[in-house]
């Protein structure tokens, strides 16, 4: 009998553009294309953080999400890609900020992770390093899709005030447990149209949109990223679970209702723990989200 196992994934937080109404099936398929991509590997006994990340390339792959292909451009017109990756087991992480022309950022958290002694590479260096992992890059016209261009010319001539005030999001991320029962998540981003260039996001900060620990649970998270920065909103989910003894469920409403109660933001978590529960909130008008119950029951919901 095979042991437990479980992933979700999610693609982002806030409202319901005219992007995703006219684009809502090619956002499901998306979703549920990712999700199958990571529960191939939990089915053939494969570890959670291979499932995490095999979700997260292919969410990154899809011109639809906001990360990688479809990634933001910054109030310059530039591509800048953040991603983190954790285990539960050893709790070990690896993170980038600020990466160019990589394909697939996760990938390179994931090297971030098993090859150096570090947890964050940011910037150029982080882009070499990749080229040194053999990692695929890809020119500046492969990030740049017809809709951020859109979205992007809208922003131009915003401020330089206001852009340092608009919200941030645009987000994926998963989490996954695995026969083992490990436990383990990772997020990927392109920011938000217009952001400040040198801007970083929550994606790549471990306890802030990516935390995992077989002691608690495994979260990824999206929406507003600076609120997610300052509300360490993964790692308080985690300590409510591990410290308090909260239900999962419960942890994450917590986190996303009650503690930021006072704050005018968009936030969305999906989160597993070790008996393969899924927690998933969120106070934003949609959430994208997909998952796979212990039961092996598929589920999506994008608007």
């Amino acid at each position: 009998m095979m042991k437990k196992i479980a992933i979700a994934v999610h693609a982002g937080a806030g409202d319901i553009s005219d992007f995703i109404r006219q684009n809502k099936e090619a956002h499901e398929r998306g979703l549920k294309e990712a999700l199958q991509a990571g529960y191939k590997i939990l089915q053939a006994g494969g570890s959670a953080t291979e499932a995490v990340k095999a979700a997260v390339v292919s969410l990154e792959d899809n011109p639809c999400f906001n990360a990688g292909r479809g990634a933001a451009w910054d109030a310059n017109g530039s591509i800048t890609l953040d991603a983190a990756i954790m285990e539960g087991k050893s709790r070990k992480a690896g993170a980038v900020a600020m990466v160019t022309g990589v394909k697939n950022p996760v990938l390179l958290a994931h090297e971030v992770m098993n090859q150096t002694n570090h947890v964050l590479l940011a910037g150029p260096e982080a882009a070499e390093f990749a080229k040194s992992a053999g990692l695929e890059l890809k020119p500046p016209e492969y990030f740049k899709t017809k809709h951020r261009e859109e979205e992007f010319l809208k922003t131009k001539k915003t401020t330089r005030d206001k852009k340092m005030k608009q919200p941030i999001k645009g987000t994926v991320g998963a989490v996954a447990l695995d026969q083992e029962g490990n436990l383990a998540a990772a997020t990927s981003t392109g920011g938000t149209s217009g952001k400040l260039p040198g801007r970083i996001g929550d994606s790549c900060i471990i306890g802030a949109g990516c935390f995992a620990d077989n002691r608690s649970c495994a979260v990824s998270g999206t929406g507003d990223g600076e609120f997610l920065i300052t509300g360490v909103l993964a790692h308080t989910i985690a300590m409510m679970v591990e410290l308090k003894g909260m239900p999962l469920q419960t942890a994450c409403k917590e986190a996303v209702f009650r503690r930021n109660s006072h704050m005018e933001a968009d936030l969305g978590v999906i989160s597993i723990n070790q008996q393969g529960e899924t927690g998933i909130a969120h106070n934003s008008e949609r959430m994208h989200r997909a998952w796979i119950n212990t039961a092996g029951e598929v589920f999506c919901e994008v608007i």
